[in-house]
């Protein structure tokens, strides 16, 4: 028997193909399949790779509520072969599979702590090469492709429809892909599939010679194998437009005409810092891991990234982190305790609608005036907010309530004595501690801080 989503959620996302925002009917409702482009893994993710991950999340997030948890594969990939890793192997001295290997232990971690469910299926592109040298033959044997001096290029002329999904004129797309002049390309526009490799460069044996893959024909070999010919999204960042995506549809349409590969195909804007993009000559470039030292919570960094529609450009700023982070302090406080209910109506109609994520959050505004703790509790956490896993950050429900007495008492004292330094030590220690104290004419308030750490107030009293 077929299974089928619930009547009355209908979801509707963006087409960057179409440009329009369509109905979305997978091909098996059985198995609902995702493809996102992952990270190169040579160095720390930075705050503009967390978002495509972070959005992609929910999607994958929402359509495990809809369709069933065992009924969608996500598939997210790691490309651990590339130049980028290379050029780090060889002006550090480390072997290249400890650095990509060291690289996603800290990208797992690093999404872990945003609330970044791991995806079903996390290939590796080095686990896959045998997969690509099978297609890129098929490529060549179909006329699509030509090997030339060690190498072997996709002939883009061999494909009428490249440059639909940017809708880029030729020209735009030389001047945009940087192309590479090569006196064994055919055309300007050719791209590699295929390149060899020198001895101190990975390489696999090939019917080419000793060489490496080029980068776009990763995701379509990977795809493919996990896929099938036709899935249902294809998502990643919009800087991958193009030639990245461009050139896989090429790349897996030619391959594999009977299929229609990614049937819907989503692009989230780009990132910037206080209204700048990031860039390290601007000193606005930070990792995720950067800001989770700094004190600043993994879901402080996901509820504002959500705050924005992924499909317009997103602005970082340490205004934003403040007022979420006070947002989710209260929320925390609200559903502490509480059962999960069920998911308010309002909350999937919105995420239904081309993920609209900031629509959701209006609602759980109101959720949380309203004081209905266990609709909140469940909503947000089809956004991936509000677990119970989340509020450690806030203070885990510790009761300071016996060191805010006892400073209260000391303050009192103080101000008749004039000695404040049992007051002094009783501060230093609780901000030592991460505890932010808050002392007015009305009382002593102590808040556990993003840093909060419990153990230090051990001895304290």
């Amino acid at each position: 028997m077929t299974r089928k989503a619930p009547d009355m959620v209908e979801i509707r996302l963006r087409n960057s193909r179409t440009r329009k925002v369509e109905t979305f009917t997978p091909i098996d409702p059985e198995n609902v399949r995702i493809y996102v482009c992952g990270p190169t893994v040579y160095e720390r993710a930075h705050l503009g790779n967390a978002r495509p991950a972070v959005v992609f999340d929910v999607l994958f997030r929402l359509m495990r509520h809809v369709y069933g948890p065992d009924h969608v594969t996500y598939v997210r990939n790691f490309t651990d072969v590339d130049d980028k890793i290379n050029a780090r192997a060889a002006e550090t001295g480390r072997p290249i599979s400890e650095i990509t290997e060291e690289t996603i232990g800290w990208y797992l971690s690093d999404m872990g702590a945003l609330g970044v469910l791991e995806p079903t299926k996390m290939p590796r592109a080095t686990q896959y090469i045998a997969q690509m040298i099978e297609m890129i033959e098929g490529l060549i044997d179909s006329g699509h492709a030509y090997a030339a001096d060690g190498h072997v290029l996709f002939s883009v002329a061999s494909y009428p429809d490249y440059g639909k999904l940017s809708g880029r004129s030729v020209e735009d797309m030389i001047a945009g892909a940087r192309v590479e002049v090569a006196p064994y390309k055919r055309d300007p526009m050719d791209f590699v599939l295929w390149k060899p490799s020198t001895d101190d460069l990975p390489g696999w044996d090939s019917p080419w010679g000793r060489g490496r893959p080029g980068w776009h024909i990763e995701c379509s070999a990977m795809s493919y194998e996990l896929l099938g010919e036709s899935f249902d999204i294809h998502g990643g960042g919009n800087d991958l437009m193009f030639p990245h995506h461009e050139n896989e549809i090429a790349q897996s349409c030619c391959a594999h005409p009977e299929g229609g590969f990614a049937n819907v195909w989503m692009h989230n804007e780009m990132l910037q810092v206080e209204g700048k993009k990031m860039s390290k000559s601007l000193g606005n470039f930070f990792t995720v891991h950067e800001l989770l030292e700094q004190g600043v919570p993994g879901e402080v960094i996901r509820f504002v990234f959500l705050s924005t529609h992924y499909s317009k450009p997103m602005d970082w700023t340490a205004k934003k982190a403040e007022e979420a982070e006070k947002t989710l302090r209260k929320w925390h406080g609200l559903v502490d305790g509480a059962e999960g209910g069920e998911v308010h109506p309002e909350v999937l109609a919105a995420l239904a609608d081309d993920l609209n994520t900031a629509g959701a959050i209006t609602v759980l505004h109101r959720l949380a005036g309203e004081g209905d703790a266990a609709t909140l509790k469940a909503s947000a956490g089809l956004l991936g907010l509000l677990g119970d896993e989340q509020g450690q950050w806030v203070g885990g429900g510790v009761d300071l309530s016996n060191h805010a007495t006892r400073l209260a008492s000391a303050r009192t004292t103080a101000m008749e004595t004039k000695d404040f330094s049992e007051v002094d030590r009783l501060k230093a220690a609780l901000i030592a501690a991460g505890v932010e104290v808050r002392m007015s004419k009305d009382g002593v308030e102590l808040v556990p801080g993003p840093g909060f750490d419990a153990a230090k107030l051990e001895g304290v009293l």
